[in-house]
Parts: C-alpha cells; structure tokens; sequence
C-alpha cells in the first residue's frame, strides 16, 4: 500500500512550492522555508519542486535536472520533515498534467489573458511567448486543487492566481457538484521581505546575474561574510530601520532579525553609534551561523544520491494517492472513463 498524508479534522491541507529556474538564496528561507516548517506542526503540508512550471521559459536539461534535484535536498536540509509532509517533484506526479489539461477547458481566453503575470513575462520573454506561460495559472490550480488544498501560502504576486483557481474551483463545483475544496491564500506571519545587495531597492532574485547581490543558502563562509562586507549601504552611519530613505542598511538589520531573531529596535540599540563596520562584521557572522548547518546538511544529502531517490520515492507517492483520488473523481463527473491505477 502506498503512503500517504490522511486528513485529519483537526487539519487543514496546505500546498507550496518553489520553481526549479535557480538556486535557493537567504530570500527563499526568509520569505517562505521558514515558515514551511513551522507549519508542519499544525496542517498537513504538500511541498513541490516547480519543474515544470520552470520550462516555461527556456532551460538548459542537465541544470534544470541538477537544480531539481538541489532544491529537494535544500528543502530536507532546512527543516522539511518527510516524516510529516510530502515533498516531491511536480513533474513525478502525473495528474498534475492532467488536471491542468482539464481545467484548461474550463478556463474562458480572457480569463486567462488578464493574469498580470503573463503580461510581466510577456515582456521579460518576448522571444518565447508561448502557451505555457499563457497557461501557467491553470497549471498553479491543478497543482492547489488536486490536494484539496485549504490554504495556499502566497506572496502579493501570486494573489490573482488564487482568485482563478478559486474561481475554477467554484465553477466546475457548480456545474457538476462538490468536488474541490475552495482554498484560500495564506498569509502566514509576518515574513521577511530582502532586497538585493548590490540594490537594496529590488527584491533579491535567484536569477539576477551579479552573484554578489544574493547570498545562497550553499554559499561557503567566506563568501558569505564578503557578499556582506560589500553590500550597498547608505548616506550616513547610523544603524536605522527605515526602508524608503534607508534601504541598504535597513536590509542588513532584516538579514540580522532574521539570523539572530531579535527585534529591531533591539538591534538598532545593539548598534547605536558604531557605525557600519562593526554592524557588516556582525551581520556577515550572524548569516554564516544560520546558513553553515544547512550548507553542511545539503552537502551531505547531495552526497548521497539514493538518499534523495529514496525521498523522491516516497514523496512521490504520498502526493499521487491523494492526486489520484481527486482526479478520479473529476474524470467521472466529466464522462471520463475511470482510470485504472
């Protein structure tokens, strides 16, 4: 019998994921991992790695495979229990595919056609502008719907996703019955926003292509303490938390919150009158603490290859029992014949 995650009624489904389009920095941790553990502890939590939503743009094979895989081990290595939860790979759950086949068909052109996003990449891509990306909402729903999930944890960009996929959600339910939960964003607490380093005005991005303005979740100690050492900072010396006229600095003192979790205000006292010197130096050891155990942990688990296949294996199959059951219920309220699994 395969494993797989029962829903309990004291527990609610939760389903998250990151693309596989770059490695995992300090922003992914701060932003969203974090919390992805915390949350283990009181809902049932499905974590993918989006691969195939990465292909929507064009990759290289052997580095989307290589950072698939990356990602998996860096999820593991910061805390995701798969005792608990199911982490896997999009691309190894096949109804995802096929549910967002179906639900194409119940997606009106304009509907799909204001999603802001696809407009942004649009831009971005103007060389590949292809169904995928046109699609890719619908896809985002078939991966929320086929866990029934409740809650989906979402950055400001993804909130009109949510608003389609609670929309198809509730269309099909209407027109044949009850058959997917109408989930909700989650707003989980308050989460750290960082900014680059080199442009503490602009989010941090895994694919921005000065390395020196992210800090990866595998980067040494070294590296680490001199990405610190060069950010950009401000006019003035003083240790301030104030992100319109004070943006360097005032990430420094976020990238320190979340190393040491102390509060601001703390940590502006920590620093008051010592100037910048002293506060990189901190900052650049506090990051080196939090970062070297889970470096070392992934290293680990990149190590051993069968380890991974065997996480993947398991993972694998706690989310496709309870995808298969969604997408069983679906082919027959449509007029599909049942699968057989």
């Amino acid at each position: 019998m395969q494993p797989e995650i029962t829903k309990t009624e004291n527990k609610k489904i939760i389903l998250s994921g990151i693309q596989a389009s770059g490695d995992l920095t300090i922003g992914h941790y701060a932003g969203a991992i974090r919390n992805w553990v915390e949350l283990q502890q009181d809902y049932d939590c499905y974590f993918m790695v989006a691969d195939m939503h990465a292909i929507t743009s064009r990759q290289i094979p052997a580095d989307l495979r290589r950072r698939s895989l990356d990602v998996v081990a860096m999820y593991a290595a910061c805390g995701i229990n798969t005792e608990k939860s199911a982490l896997f790979i999009q691309s190894h759950v096949t109804e995802h595919a096929q549910l967002a086949w179906i639900l194409n068909c119940f997606t009106g052109f304009g509907e799909a056609q204001r999603m802001t996003q696809f407009k942004d990449k649009s831009q971005q891509h103007s060389d590949n502008i292809n169904v995928g990306l046109f699609s890719y909402p619908v896809l985002m729903a078939a991966d929320i719907l086929l866990y029934q999930a409740d809650l989906v944890p979402v950055g400001d960009d993804q909130k009109q996703h949510i608003e389609l996929t609670r929309n198809l959600a509730e269309r099909f339910n209407h027109l044949y019955s009850p058959t997917f939960t109408v989930p909700e964003p989650f707003i989980a607490k308050e989460g750290a926003r960082i900014m680059s380093l080199q442009e503490p005005w602009k989010k941090m991005s895994k694919s921005d292509p000065n390395a020196n303005s992210c800090i990866f979740l595998h980067d040494e100690d070294a590296l680490i303490m001199n990405k610190i050492k060069r950010a950009v900072t401000d006019s003035g010396t003083d240790i301030v938390f104030d992100i319109e006229n004070r943006p360097g600095v005032s990430n420094l003192v976020t990238l320190y919150h979340v190393a040491t979790g102390k509060s601001i205000k703390d940590i502006e006292a920590e620093f008051a009158g010592l100037g910048y010197e002293p506060f990189k130096e901190a900052v650049g050891k506090a990051m080196v603490e939090l970062i070297s155990p889970i470096r070392n942990t992934f290293n680990d688990l990149r190590s051993h290859p069968d380890e991974i296949s065997a996480l993947l294996k398991s993972g694998a199959q706690k989310a496709s029992k309870q995808a298969f059951k969604t997408l069983r219920k679906v082919y027959k309220k449509i007029g599909f014949v049942e699968p057989i699994r």
